[in-house]
């Protein structure tokens, strides 16, 4: 059997790996256009920063170590310009000749590339994008040859912010351009509400609801022309707007193609050519979650996708069950990471939802060392079956949030949460572990214990059919509450509580959510019929106030 692949990183080298391993006597061939095989794109930001030091750290097998190991035949520099399927040739080009070479199975894996904009200036030298080893190697000479003193990030995407962090790294002032209302378009606008917060504090300028029309060259320095606001002037840019399947050798061979452009696959990673698969970031799968054909490029589902086509190719029965998009993102000392879909792509599709709010230390509060994490989860409100989660803290995000995307990929519900018998020692966590308290408080949702209301929703609150009840204490509301607000602090609310009137709804919170809740049981339970609680609490109310102030101050013209 002869194999041939296109596309030498990710699922390309997987499969080229698996392959071997299933066939030891098969003939494979692996072409890769560029002089690269096996490299860690994702911490391609981090050498530019000068974190991963050696470039030789970023590649995970060289093409000669390749075939030696695998006894896989390598061509580097060598690009597949054509497939005929009728044929079942490709033809490749090598130093400026093409020739053609045979195949009984075909890997496709080209992966994405960055999408540059065909607006003026967007090809200029100082314009970068981030693909492979060569881009972080021109950033890094770049910096490293030239006297910088600011940077534009175009697109708040995960590579963009990454480039945030290894850009200040160096000493640079970095300003984030992005189109829409908020960074990190996987996750919603109140849980990237505290990211963008924290960058601010971190002296990074956020231009939000705006984009980059043009580029001027003026002298060395491009000036930068939004399409609302003021200009930006700054010595480069870096572009993160998202990327585009290379699907165009899969069209022109008459390959069925999907949603943006993405090559169809089976659950086999068979295309529309039984003798052809492909993987890897430039093919359409099922979301896990919601069913819908999607584009997920992410190096995981990538490397799976190149195993199960080995699999495949050498007579074992597998599928791919689809993608859910779990990521995470490092930017400075936070950590973002979020799992199945957002509540925006739920409202995209029109699956109704239920959310919860829960903030928790990240080990035991009397431990040392704890920091604050906010777990925001989404879920069916017939079933309580998970939909999505997304968390930010700064340590333990990873480990919570991995264990919800594992309980999400089993269909798994929030009351399946609550069950887990999750790891405690005072270091780690707590006796009811972050993941726990999730659970616990969606499942007070779905069985009606609480009915919560959102920071959203406070701007609508009538003032003359409800009450605004701020249950901390007092020294907490005279350092600032949610104006129409009073205050009657838990512990004495028992007392106190004939002042409120029954007739009317009572919207009760505290500063995470937790005495609200407490709270709303005692009046439900007390005569009072309408009793709400703040998911979330002020805190979340007001890093919400606090973004949405942030972003209202238009800079001054530079």
């Amino acid at each position: 059997m002869k194999v041939l692949i296109i596309g030498g990183v990710a699922g390309g080298a997987t499969a080229a790996a698996r392959l071997r391993r299933n066939d030891e006597h098969a003939q494979i061939i692996l072409f890769e256009r560029g002089g690269f095989v096996s490299f860690a794109n994702c911490g391609l930001p981090y050498y530019v920063g000068g974190v991963i030091r050696e470039k030789s750290d970023l590649v995970v097998q060289t093409p000669e170590g390749f075939s030696r190991r695998f006894r896989i035949d390598v061509r580097p520099m060598e690009q597949v310009v054509s497939i005929n399927r009728g044929e079942k040739t490709v033809s490749v080009r090598k130093n400026g000749s093409v020739y053609r070479e045979s195949y009984d199975k075909l890997i496709l894996s080209p992966g994405a590339e960055p999408i540059r904009p065909a607006l003026p200036g967007f090809d200029g030298k100082r314009v970068f994008s981030v693909r492979g080893i060569p881009d972080a190697l021109a950033i890094r000479e770049f910096c490293e040859r030239n006297s910088l003193e600011s940077a534009v990030i175009i697109g708040g995407g995960y590579i963009g912010i990454e480039m945030v962090e290894n850009l200040s790294r160096l000493g640079i002032r970095v300003t984030v351009v992005e189109q829409k209302n908020h960074i990190i378009p996987a996750v919603d606008p109140d849980m990237a509400a505290e990211v963008q917060n924290y960058l601010r504090s971190k002296g990074v300028e956020l231009r939000l609801n705006t984009g980059v029309g043009a580029i001027e060259k003026t002298g060395d320095r491009p000036v930068f022309h939004l399409t609302d606001g003021p200009d930006i002037a700054a010595d480069f840019a870096v572009l993160s707007v998202g990327v585009s399947p290379e699907s165009k050798l899969a069209a022109e061979a008459g390959l069925k193609t999907g949603v943006r452009g993405t090559i169809a696959v089976d659950e086999s990673m068979r295309t529309s050519d039984p003798d052809i698969y492909a993987v890897g970031d430039a093919v359409q799968v099922t979301n896990a979650v919601s069913g819908e054909p999607v584009s997920i490029p992410l190096a995981s589902p990538a490397n799976r996708q190149g195993r199960i086509a080995a699999d495949h190719i050498c007579g074992e029965s597998v599928r791919y069950d689809g993608a859910q998009g779990s990521s995470i993102l490092k930017v400075f000392d936070l950590v973002l990471a979020a799992t199945g879909l957002s509540e925006t792509a739920l409202k995209a599709v029109g699956t109704p939802y239920r959310k919860s709010y829960t903030y928790s230390p990240s080990n035991a509060s009397y431990y040392p060392g704890g920091a604050p994490m906010s777990i925001k989860l989404l879920f069916s409100p017939d079933s309580g079956r998970l939909l999505g989660a997304q968390a930010v803290g700064s340590s333990g995000v990873d480990k919570r949030i991995d264990v919800i995307a594992s309980v999400l990929r089993m269909h798994g519900t929030v009351e399946d949460l609550t069950r887990l018998e999750l790891c405690y020692a005072p270091p780690f966590s707590s006796a009811k572990d972050p993941v726990n308290m999730a659970g616990y408080v969606a499942e007070n949702i779905l069985k009606h214990t609480v009915f919560p209301f959102y920071a959203e929703d406070v701007d609508s609150i009538d003032p003359r059919e409800s009450v605004l009840v701020d249950t901390r204490t007092k020294a907490e509301f005279e350092g600032g509450t949610i104006p129409g607000a009073v205050n009657f602090p838990l512990d004495s609310l028992r007392e106190e509580m004939e002042k409120l009137p029954k007739n009317r709804e009572i919207d009760v919170f505290c500063q995470i959510g937790l005495r609200g809740y407490l709270a709303s049981r005692i009046l439900l339970q007390s005569g009072f019929s309408r009793v709400r609680n703040l998911s979330g609490g002020y805190r979340l109310w007001k890093q919400l106030q606090e973004n949405r102030a942030a972003s209202r101050r238009q800079p001054e013209t530079e």
